[in-house]
């Protein structure tokens, strides 16, 4: 079953002279369970790309389905709630809030829409993901690395169709990278999701299952399954 779909999508910036076109008529299909990695030099549109996928910006033209939904229609209060429910988000950053301990942290976005936090399910993602001491502690006193893996149980908890990993090991060592992202494909399987992950490091885009290259805006190889 298709999770994901972008159909013509197009993101133009300025015009004239000046016109660049950071999404060119991109067409991708991803399957549920599937995790996807796209990789492309710096300027190649994978991170623009990410961003139409996470309905953070509209497209200029086409589309993007997320579980059957065209995001690119929604106006931005039903995007906003639609995002928070359906998508999870990784990014290189970790964006933990600072005040909140690990555990906090975790189920923050289902408390924030309201939702009654599935405790043994958040429970089985803590323990998956190594992080049963660390609980109580903030985010300061972890490593990059655990802070990374709150902030992908924290994507997991609110159950979306899709993850997206925007540059997730981008400041983590190349050790802490390896170990983060044979995690995070673990945790993929185990909770049966969905996540497509952009990076500009080859070999960490290799543990996906499947590679999506992406040149000047275009897709060149591996944009769906035959």
């Amino acid at each position: 079953m298709v999770i994901l779909e972008t159909n013509g999508l197009k993101k133009y910036y300025g015009e004239g002279e000046s016109l660049v076109k950071a999404l060119d008529g991109v067409d991708l299909k991803v399957e549920q369970g599937e995790f996807v990695s796209i990789v492309g030099t710096s300027g190649s549109g994978k991170s623009t790309l990410l961003h139409m996928l996470g309905g953070l910006d509209y497209p200029t033209e086409g589309k993007v389905l997320v579980d059957g939904k065209d995001i690119s229609s929604l106006k931005e209060d039903a995007l906003a709630i639609f995002r928070r429910r359906k998508i999870g988000f990784v990014f290189q950053s970790y964006n933990l809030v600072p005040v909140l301990n690990v555990y906090e942290n975790i189920v923050f976005p289902v408390q924030l829409d309201g939702n009654q936090i599935d405790k043994s399910y958040v429970d089985k993602i803590i323990k998956t993901l190594g992080l049963e001491a660390k609980i109580n502690s903030l985010p300061s006193q972890l490593s990059g690395g655990q802070q990374q893996r709150v902030a992908i149980a924290r994507a997991l908890a609110a159950k979306p169709a899709i993850i997206l990993a925007d540059e997730p090991t981008g400041n983590l060592d190349s050790g802490t990278s390896q170990d983060v992202l044979g995690l995070l494909k673990v945790t993929a399987r185990k909770f049966e999701q969905t996540i497509v992950m952009i990076t500009h490091n080859e070999e960490i885009a290799q543990l996906a299952d499947r590679m999506v290259r992406i040149e000047d805006g275009k897709i060149v190889t591996g944009g769906g399954k035959a």
